[in-house]
């Protein structure tokens, strides 16, 4: 049996205790959340229509009662492909670490079998010149394991892993956070198309409405109690509306094609899917917010943009690993035989072809010092830069919530306004038709409150869009 000359006892004890001594060492600094800017309250909280109680929010679209806008977003969890395709970096983010946890064991292995066939021609040593040259040859065979592992004397594999675990948990995030934008882009979409056919109905009603007006216009101009003039405004205010039904289809029509791409269907199929659908949901008055801090528990993004900051930090770490010499064990075990002598092949797997060596490793990469702390001040940079991000993130949410909360509660002031208006214009152009039929008016006062209606109709119906959507 083949075995080193020099005995590695002294240091493999030497390695062990050194790996005990730094087993816990991790160069690199630990992430501490940067100090963000919160307000200790949303503006509109005395609001009565606000509370700040902390709502379940992962089902809050059910706060609008509508069982369709319900199998909408379940439909959409199943079949959405942008949300397939967030759950397959989850999987790609944990294969990554297993691939960093891999790090810590044995990271070279090798398995080798082979045979050499060697032709060596020299001239004989023992001085017999004469002969010329001696041809000898050799079969030499060898099979075995090779093996390395770099010690993790200064945590570059912890660090890594650190980093790949975060990398998971802000993929997770991401993947929730789809799911949230998944959510409110169905329930948004459904709402506008809701709010489309309702401004449709309206804008449909106001043309039957308008036709009667211009019989009637025509009927006192036939009569001779009115002139033509009349008869031509009823005619272009009539023209007006109708035109405004194709873009009011196109919009509808555009925002159906939306929804279907979102379900995964081809655009323009939804018939199944809207079926029961009424007048657009309204929700109840009162909604709860919670407070500003909820914001970095509840909102994926932030916190997919802090897990990013946080698995950037660990980069860090294994950069600066690399100014550090990097320990290893080394090890190779196999058996060798040659048909020289009194050996032959066959003789490969007995005792006295074994072979065996091992021992500990240094390498220190100190010639690429500048490589190496410019990559550290690049790593750096970019975890500097994810904190910025953080910070922005967090505003950008309490301005998001700001916003949305300011919309919804002026909406509904804005809706019972218009409601009111819609029903005094109503009453106006009832009046104004009568006054009209008994010749106390021109045509210029049924004109206006023609017009004053349908303003104050399409406006109402969009303001309760408005209402549902700033909730979402």
């Amino acid at each position: 049996m083949m075995v080193p000359k020099k005995r590695n006892g002294f240091w493999l004890i030497l390695v062990s205790l050194a790996a005990l001594l730094f087993g816990c060492m991790k160069v690199g600094p630990d992430y501490v959340r940067p100090q963000v800017s919160l307000s200790p309250n949303w503006s509109e909280s005395r609001n009565q229509h606000v509370t700040t109680e902390t709502a379940e929010y992962r089902a809050w679209w059910e706060v609008f009662n509508d069982p369709v806008l319900d199998r909408i977003i379940d439909r959409a969890y199943r079949e959405n492909l942008s949300l397939k395709l967030a759950g397959v970096r989850v999987l790609e983010a944990r294969a990554q670490l297993g691939v960093a946890v891999g790090g810590l064991f044995p990271q070279t292995q090798q398995a080798s079998g082979y045979v050499n066939y060697n032709r060596l021609s020299e001239r004989s040593y023992l001085g017999a010149s004469s002969q010329g040259n001696i041809d000898l040859d050799y079969l030499q065979g060898q099979i075995g394991l090779n093996a390395q592992w770099e010690i993790d004397f200064w945590g570059k594999f912890r660090r890594a892993i650190e980093s790949a675990d975060a990398g998971l948990l802000a993929s997770m995030a991401d993947y929730d956070s789809t799911l949230v934008s998944l959510t409110a882009d169905a329930a948004s979409y459904y709402i506008r198309i809701l709010t489309f056919r309702k401004r449709l109905d309206i804008a449909r009603q106001n043309v039957a409405t308008q036709k009667e007006a211009l019989q009637i216009a025509q009927a006192r101009f036939q009569g001779g109690t009115t002139s033509e003039r009349d008869v031509a405004q009823a005619r272009t205010l009539l023209f007006n509306t109708q035109a405004t039904i194709p873009t009011l289809e196109a919009q509808l029509r555009q925002s159906e094609n939306a929804l279907s791409v979102l379900l995964a269907l081809p655009p323009g199929n939804l018939e199944n899917v809207l079926d029961g659908a009424a007048d657009i949901p309204v929700p109840h008055p009162l909604v709860a917010v919670g407070i500003p801090a909820d914001l970095l528990r509840r909102r994926p993004d932030v916190r997919s943009t802090e897990l990013q900051a946080i698995a950037q930090s660990a980069q860090i770490g294994v950069a600066k690993a690399d100014l550090l010499p990097a320990f290893s064990l080394t090890g190779s075990f196999g058996f060798l035989s040659t048909d020289v002598g009194r050996f032959g092949l066959v003789d490969m797997f007995s005792w006295k072809a074994l072979t065996a060596s091992g021992g500990p490793t240094f390498q220190w990469n100190i010639l690429n010092y500048g490589r190496i702390t410019n990559n550290i001040r690049v790593q750096d940079a970019k975890f500097q830069g994810l904190l910025i991000s953080y910070q922005n993130t967090v505003l950008k949410a309490q301005q998001e919530v700001e916003d949305s909360l300011t919309g919804y509660l002026r909406a509904q002031v804005n809706a019972e306004f218009l409601a009111q208006s819609a029903d005094a214009a109503k009453r106006s152009l009832d009046l104004a038709l009568i006054q009209y039929q008994r010749g106390a008016v021109d045509f210029t006062t049924v004109l206006v409150a023609q017009q004053a209606l349908l303003t104050a109709q399409d406006s109402f119906a969009s303001g309760l869009g408005n209402i549902a959507g700033n909730l979402v």
